[in-house]
């Protein structure tokens, strides 16, 4: 067996190189050939696609947060190389919505046994961008902005703009066009997402699933006192999520048209400002290297 590992070295700040170490133990013990690719930043997705030529691995596994999960699976499209993810960034929300252990050994062990494949789709967003997770538009976009701009970084920081964007909290219009219907809403947020939960594990809807061939707009109307207590305890138990504050649209393909441009984020990275948005499913764009604990498989495998 052949591994390649893409590492992020500097994604969510956590030091890859005990991991590696440990991990260059494991595949010597059982004769496990094994090249290492780290991201530098430059010519990133030409060096990798260079190295898989070269290498030809037999697996190829994403080591960082959901950033280095999204650039590997991007760098794989239209390949046969199947990818698995080792949770070792700040945020592991694709990681952990896919079922991914949280100890970094016991994942590479799973990807190493695990003959199970599945595809895991991609979304994109006006032919230019994609995201694997979840992106929005309204008071998370602006939040994660903040975010981004503060050295100090931790649930902390992340606390303090959530607490300063409630009180400028300001709704927005929106009209969707998806599964030939019109929907014109007035809304706190939108959010695109291709899973379930966020990174914080609160969860947006309860239906979506990253290997279904649809996604999920999410329409947030209502940000109260009272939505914000069962969205926290929905973190515990889904059927605490108020169903009444928002609307679940699924789709493959949608058009969201808005008043004027507003502030989109994707996988917690600030893209811009937009317009409109086109979205697209990409069914199965990924080979994902999973196990029969991942309770998607029960429905669409």
């Amino acid at each position: 067996m052949k591994l390649l590992f893409v590492v992020n070295p500097i994604s969510g700040n956590v030091n890859k190189e005990p991991f590696l170490k440990e991990a260059k133990t494991l595949c010597n013990k059982y004769r496990i050939d094994f090249e290492v690719f780290k991201t530098t930043g430059k010519n990133d997705e030409l060096s990798l696609r260079k190295i898989l030529e070269q290498f030809s691995p037999d697996k190829v596994l994403s080591v960082g947060g959901d950033g280095t999960t999204l650039f590997t699976s991007l760098t794989l499209l239209g390949t046969e190389y199947p990818m698995g993810i080792i949770p070792l960034g700040s945020a592991n929300g694709m990681a952990t919505e896919l079922f991914v252990n949280p100890d970094p050994i016991e994942a590479l062990k799973d990807v190493i046994m695990s003959d199970i494949v599945a595809g895991l789709d991609l979304l994109k967003i006006n032919e230019t961008y994609y995201t694997m997770h979840i992106g929005d538009i309204g008071v998370n976009a602006h939040i994660v902005e903040a975010y981004e701009k503060d050295p100090k970084r931790g649930m902390a920081s992340y606390a303090k703009y959530f607490i300063d964007q409630l009180t400028k909290l300001k709704p927005f219009h929106a009209t969707i066009r998806a599964n030939g219907k019109t929907y014109r809403e007035k809304l706190l947020m939108l959010a695109i997402c291709n899973a379930r939960k966020y990174g914080t594990g609160v969860p947006l809807n309860v239906v979506g699933s990253p290997m279904d061939g649809l996604f999920e707009i999410v329409l947030v109307k209502r940000i109260s006192a009272s939505s914000l207590i069962k969205a926290g305890l929905a973190k515990f138990d889904e059927n605490f999520l108020d169903h009444q504050a928002s609307k679940v649209i699924a789709a493959e393909y949608a058009e969201v048209e808005l008043e004027k441009p507003h502030l989109l984020q994707l996988d917690g990275e600030v893209i811009g400002k937009f317009k409109e948005l086109k979205l697209e499913i990409l069914k199965g764009a990924v080979q994902f290297i999973t196990h029969a604990e991942n309770k998607y498989l029960e429905k669409y495998l």
